[in-house]
């Protein structure tokens, strides 16, 4: 049995009375946890409803489970830090909820021990684990995930995936977590916020993820939405989706470090069905729109750092699709990748096509549409008919010269970034719009990229800086 150990740092705590919780058949076993409010570090495994108070720090000693069908409760204004030494993280297990609900002028903070010296990687992130449907296999059984990063033990505490797509975890909104996520294993990585299979009963709006050692936000399978969200200089792809994610998420910014990119090469956005790029359902589909994507390239003569790729990746079979959206300075602005599993391009063509790109802007790219052919299952599709289909009539995509020619105040001011387009910015209208049931939802716009000519969102409850 494990137990929450909770260690007050300036009193001395009373005993508090014990709750047991016997869980049904998730994988997971009883626990005994023991519910010291006042406490301020947190440990071990949390198997009963805690509630962090505003005002207070809490800190995160090794990886902090939430189990037992336990909610996790945290007020406006709590900092919560992951201790460095311990690689603090805070998994919120199948069936139980976390509840973190800021303010746009008291958010809540997810944070590195070490303060002001605090670097990428520092602790291990937030991670959350549902119960709808992916396709990924565990030991087996389809439908069923282990989350990467060396999180699961033998309570099954790490497992993720079911049958509900509704299912709740909670809420976010109006949170920051900053300084996150470190790679366990090469391709098994802690991410800044790690949601897996996790539905769309949640509620994930107003978050930002900042100076992520992998991804800063990534999507294994669920259904959940979104909205409001931003990745700031994170070290790897700032929107990573996998294993079957269906949800919608909108109003999105990406802004990256020109000078900071990862080993394996760093996207906007990159998305897969699975990892071999298999027909297994369901099928990675989720609908991302009105996406500003800041690149390392302010100008077409600034590089960047070398190991900076695209815009967005769309590979291994995925049907992501990208909805006016804008993206700023990357070297490929769209990369079609059809070289693994079944060819990508196979869900662009026909009547019934599943992946859409459609009412976007790419500006200041060398190379704004590529096409990377199946080495093993040849379409006959060329970089030639790529660049034809994101030209097709009536989708409204629309390629800029220079980044400026999109209009925005300031995007490339990493410290005070400015997304307020001109009077006579192209964001202002060439608006895709349909009646199709993927971009039902959403929220009628009159502008592509994130933000609106009146629109403050991403200011104030944000930090930006070196």
């Amino acid at each position: 049995m494990k137990r929450i150990l909770l260690f007050a740092t300036t009193i001395v705590l009373a005993a508090a009375s014990c709750r047991k919780i016997q869980v049904d058949g998730d994988g997971s076993g009883g626990s005994t946890s023991t519910v010291t409010p006042e406490s301020t570090i947190l440990s071990g495994t949390i198997g009963s409803d805690l509630t962090l108070r505003s005002g207070k720090t809490y800190t995160l000693r090794g990886i902090v489970y939430i189990a037992n069908g336990a909610q996790l409760t945290i007020e406006p204004g709590v900092t919560v830090v992951g201790d460095k030494a311990s690689r603090g993280t805070l998994v919120v297990t199948r069936g139980c909820r976390i509840n973190a609900a800021g303010t746009a002028t008291n958010p809540i903070v997810f944070t590195s021990s070490e303060g002001s010296n605090a670097r990428s990687g520092d602790w291990g992130g937030l991670v959350i684990l549902g119960r709808a449907k992916t396709n990924a296999t565990y030991n087996g059984q389809a439908g069923l995930g282990e989350a990467e990063g060396g999180i699961n033990n033998g309570d099954g505490y790490g497992l993720f995936g079911g049958t509900d797509d509704n299912d709740n975890s909670g809420t976010l909104k109006y949170v920051r977590i900053e300084y996150a996520g470190y790679a366990f294993l090469p391709d098994k990585e802690l991410n800044g916020l790690g949601l897996y299979a996790v539905g769309r009963g949640t509620t994930i709006s107003y978050v930002q993820v900042a100076w992520a050692a992998d991804d800063s936000f990534e999507w294994f399978g669920g259904s959940v939405n979104a909205d409001h969200i931003i990745a700031y200089k994170g070290l790897d792809d700032d929107f990573d989706t996998d294993n079957g994610f269906s949800g919608k998420v909108q109003f999105a910014i990406g802004i990256r470090d020109s000078a900071v990119a990862d080993v394996s090469g760093s996207n906007g956005f990159e998305s897969d069905n699975d990892a071999a790029g298999s027909t297994l359902a369901p099928q990675t589909s989720a609908v991302f729109a009105n996406v500003t994507s800041v690149g390392p390239r302010e100008t077409l003569s600034s590089i960047g750092n070398s190991l900076y790729r695209n815009g967005a990746q769309i590979r291994r079979n995925s049907s992501l699709s990208i909805i006016n959206s804008v993206f700023l300075g990357w070297e490929t602005g769209l990369l079609i990748d059809a070289s693994t599993g079944r060819p990508t391009d196979a869900n662009i063509t026909g009547a019934s096509a599943t992946l859409w790109y459609r009412g976007n802007i790419i500006a200041g790219s060398a190379r704004p549409v590529r096409y990377s052919a199946s080495t093993g299952a040849p379409t006959g599709w060329t970089g030639a008919d790529a660049t034809t289909w994101f030209n097709t009539t009536g989708f409204n995509n629309q390629l800029l010269a220079n980044n400026s020619d999109a209009g925005y105040a300031a995007a490339f001011n990493y410290s005070n970034p400015d997304f307020t387009p001109a009077t006579t910015s192209p964001l202002l209208n060439g608006v895709y719009t349909s009646a199709d049931a993927r971009l039902a939802g959403l929220q009628a716009v009159t502008y592509r990229g994130a933000v609106g000519p009146a629109d403050t969102w991403y200011k104030g409850w944000t930090r930006y800086g070196n």
